[in-house]
């Protein structure tokens, strides 16, 4: 957490226990964009890696909502809001998507809120299935045809 902000937030709160702990933040917090990466570690590992996954379009909402600190246990979730072909990417859909991470608490329940995004996912799509084919018996018997084993019509 503060190797990342020293080389990429090297910001007070992120890098000085001392200037941290006298602060009205009470000791070292989390770059947002630390937690970002996490929450798009999570991401990928559990969602994209087991999807047919392209690029993204961006966020239109990020939102850090409470610190996070060294030692924090923090659970990720993501929510599909909205599907549908994408119109600038042929042969891609176009998800629309809300992620949450949450800070747990000792009993593993969501205590805090401490990140909200929006955004959307380009995603490959699936081949059109094709109809189901009818065998003969799905077909209406013919005149010609018997009704059961060894009867006749």
């Amino acid at each position: 957490m503060v190797a990342f902000a020293r080389r990429f937030d090297p910001q007070w709160y992120h890098v000085d226990p001392e200037l941290a702990g006298a602060s009205r933040h009470g000791g070292l917090i989390a770059s947002g964009f630390y937690t970002v990466s996490l929450f798009m570690r999570a991401y990928v590992d559990h969602l994209l890696s087991r999807a047919a996954a392209d690029a993204s379009p961006g966020l239109e909402e990020l939102r850090w909502l409470a610190p996070v600190r060294a030692g924090d246990r923090l659970a990720v979730r993501v929510d599909v809001m909205g599907a549908r072909l994408s119109t600038a990417r042929p042969g891609l859909g176009t998800a629309s998507l809300t992620g949450t991470m949450l800070r747990l608490g000792a009993d593993d329940r969501p205590e805090q809120e401490v990140l909200r995004t929006r955004f959307r996912g380009w995603f490959a799509l699936r081949p059109a299935e094709p109809p189901p084919e009818t065998g003969p018996s799905d077909a209406e018997p013919s005149d010609s045809e018997p009704f059961g084993p060894g009867t006749s019509g």
